[in-house]
């Protein structure tokens, strides 16, 4: 079966999937030469002269051959997209009705209430808003922490929300689902504006493998994190590699993840899950769809030496690459080509 991977960036699953032997094609923005070195790959920029959105990716989806389709970020944030996509062919992964549900906020809000999950207090246009304290603006159709910003008080509008800003650790959970059960994958610790990596404000800019917390703090937190990912999996029907992200704050005495939002579908930090742990995620992400769940214990694996980790290096000024031979041997992916211009503030690699 010939595979369709698409959304903003495909080379860390797409590198998944041959290493378990799919055939597989992608789509993505940029199309980076380590990605067209390793797999029939199509750029939104390169190939079709396109700039990102759901929609081009739709559109240049159409010349393509394939039997099936995988989507990933932030083609979870358009599920009529996501529906027309899987017209004529296979969808692996959640359904449309399953993203409607999931990446609707005040069903989210509602869920974590009625299932005792710790979630930032959050507010929605055409609610009353509150009068002081710490609050961040985000945009709905979130992703990467792009559009976040710290609440001025102006009135708030349609496509934004406002949250308790939960001063903790950021960091997200891996699992797979079949529907009514799942298996925890891997904890991160999420790097969010570093300088030392040019990033900003609330950006995303990587993952650190795995938190680093005393064993007893650990185990407690993956007690937790097991109780989220079921609640989810049983309340929305998750299919394949979810993930969902959450501060790790200290209120009371205690460490209580709070969730902040919930990826239906591959994240960037299940690439390090693999480097860790050894197993493929694309074949459990096939395979869960087919309702066959691994054996694999975080718990068992979790205290292992060492961590793994990806930072996404920004552009302080205005860029061109040199050459980049070499690069991959030294651990970089997402590589871009030589003489390739690269905007202040825009990925490297």
């Amino acid at each position: 079966m010939r595979i369709l991977i698409l959304g903003l960036s495909t080379r860390a699953i797409a590198e998944s999937a041959v290493r378990g032997g799919y055939e597989v094609l992608t789509l993505d923005y940029f199309g980076d030469s380590d990605q067209k070195e390793l797999v029939e790959n199509y750029s939104l920029m390169r190939d079709f002269h396109l700039g990102f959105s759901a929609q081009a990716l739709l559109e240049a989806s159409r010349h393509l051959d394939f039997e099936a389709v995988v989507y990933i970020s932030n083609l979870e944030n358009h599920p009529d997209v996501v529906e027309e996509l899987a017209q004529g062919c296979v969808l692996l992964g959640n359904t449309p009705r399953t993203l409607r549900q999931v990446r609707h906020w005040p069903t989210l809000r509602s869920f974590c209430r009625e299932a005792g999950v710790p979630f930032p207090v959050t507010f929605f246009s055409g609610e009353p808003l509150p009068g002081e304290g710490h609050w961040l603006r985000k945009p709905v159709r979130s992703g990467g922490g792009h559009g976040i910003s710290f609440w001025q008080g102006k009135p708030l509008d349609k496509n934004h929300l406002i949250q308790e800003h939960i001063e903790g650790i950021p960091a997200s959970a891996a699992f797979v689902a079949d529907g009514q059960n799942c298996v925890l994958l891997g904890v991160t610790e999420q790097l969010i504006g570093r300088e030392e990596l040019g990033a900003r404000g609330f950006t995303w800019c990587g993952n650190i493998l795995p938190l680093e917390l005393s064993p007893e703090e650990m185990d407690a937190l993956l007690d937790a994190l097991e109780d989220i990912a079921l609640k989810l999996t049983r309340r929305f029907g998750l299919r394949g590699v979810n993930g969902f992200d959450f501060v790790l704050a200290r209120r009371g005495g205690d460490l209580n993840p709070y969730l902040v939002e919930v990826n239906p579908r591959y994240t960037a930090s299940m690439e390090l899950v693999e480097r860790a742990y050894g197993v493929n995620v694309f074949d459990l992400h096939i395979r869960s769809l087919e309702g066959e769940l691994p054996s694999f214990s975080l718990r068992e694996s979790i205290h292992r030496p060492g961590f793994y980790g990806k930072g996404i290096v920004y552009a302080r000024e205005d860029v061109v690459i040199p050459e980049t031979a070499g690069w991959r041997d030294k651990g970089r992916r997402d590589i871009p080509f030589p003489g390739e211009r690269i905007g202040a503030g825009h990925p490297i690699c």
